[in-house]
């Protein structure tokens, strides 16, 4: 797999309540990804970028909300969401530059 691409496919952890809850129970976080990245993608990204081995990855397609700006209607566009399953005794810390 390109090292490029891997460096492209994570777009940003996703921070919300539901998903430090996830992080803390089950050890999976969730991560904002390229619309066209594949699961192994993901997995290959993630242990390359922490320094950690993933278990399992489950992706879905968030759909985008139609919104109205004054008088006109839009739509805001759709994102996708990957959530990632560490091995046991791997953990990763979003603070730890802070």
């Amino acid at each position: 797999m390109n090292q490029e691409r891997l460096m492209k496919v994570l777009l940003g952890p996703v921070i919300s309540e539901k998903s430090t809850i996830a992080a803390d129970a089950d050890g999976q976080f969730v991560f904002r990804v390229a619309t066209d990245a594949t699961k192994q993608e993901i997995g290959r990204a993630v242990e390359l970028l922490f320094d950690v081995e993933v278990n399992a990855v489950q992706v879905l397609n968030v759909k985008g909300k139609n919104k109205r700006f004054g008088a006109r209607n839009g739509r805001r566009p759709g994102w996708r969401k990957a959530y990632v399953d560490l091995k046991p005794g791997y953990d990763i810390d979003f603070g730890a530059g802070a």
